[in-house]
């Protein structure tokens, strides 16, 4: 290293400055993008891979190493085929950042109100229902499965949407913010056993949703007309309307996290 790259080095100009930022929010929205998926599990086990490639190279391995090495040649294709949905919402969101102040606050808490309000009257009417509130991680790719609608969040709306013998009471909404994106959508089921039997494919959904994203999903039992919430794989069940607010609010209310968690494993 020459002495005018050591003094760049202990001198960064702005540009380097620039760059590190630049290349620092970039590696944020990924790791965003991926918090909370699957695609987070198997980048960690492609640096698993990665490790174990390099360990057969130093230990002259070398029919691991021959494997592992055809793997990364060929795996390129693979993984534009296995990241294929993530990759379309990534560029389809770019450059959609949201930036969330005190009006979006005011709004955030108005859609909590009426969704609030919504699983309440079906809980009482023993209606079920799920509503899939998306966070950093787009649903476009499920979206695609239902009836795609710009609809302001309203509890009116999503009863009717659930009422029995409507064309879309069978599938999920979303809600982006405060807009309703789609209805009548299919969402991936968990193939994690579930201990309760009582639980049938409404949570099944949930938790297979919430396993691949960070978003929040309602659930209300059409048998027994209890609230139930998957997050990041854990199903936390017999919401009163109060807590179901918390969870959209944020402010989630301290629970027996184990039985949440043993009913979902």
């Amino acid at each position: 290293m020459t002495e005018l790259e050591q003094l760049r080095l202990l001198n960064p100009g702005w540009r380097d400055v620039l760059e590190v930022l630049v290349v620092a929010y970039v590696l944020y929205r990924a790791l965003v993008l991926f918090h909370g998926t699957r695609t987070l599990q198997i980048v960690t086990g492609l640096l698993i891979l990665l490790v174990v490639y390099a360990a057969s190279w130093l230990l002259k391995l070398e029919m691991i190493n021959y494997l592992l090495g055809f793997v990364f040649q060929y795996g390129a294709i693979a993984l534009l085929v296995v990241f294929a949905p993530e990759l379309r919402s990534a560029l389809a969101h770019l450059g959609q950042a949201r930036f969330r102040g005190l009006f979006q606050a005011m709004e955030r808490g108005e859609v909590a109100e009426e969704i609030t309000e919504a699983v309440e009257r079906l809980s009482r009417s023993g209606i079920g229902a799920i509503v899939a509130i998306e966070r950093e991680v787009p649903l476009d790719r499920f979206a695609e499965s239902g009836s795609r609608m710009e609809a302001k969040v309203s509890a009116d709306l999503l009863t009717t949407i659930f009422t029995p013998y409507s064309p879309l009471h069978d599938g999920a909404v979303l809600v982006r913010d405060d807009t309703i994106v789609a209805a009548g959508s299919i969402l991936p089921l968990s193939q994690r056993p579930l201990l309760d039997r009582s639980l049938g494919t409404r949570h099944r959904a949930a938790l297979g949703l919430s396993d691949e994203t960070d978003a929040l999903v309602i659930v209300v039992s059409e048998e027994r007309g209890t609230i139930s919430i998957a997050e990041r794989g854990r199903l936390f069940r017999d919401l009163s309307p109060v807590e179901v607010r918390a969870f959209l609010e944020g402010r989630t209310p301290v629970r027996d996290a184990v039985e949440a968690a043993g009913a979902s494993s």
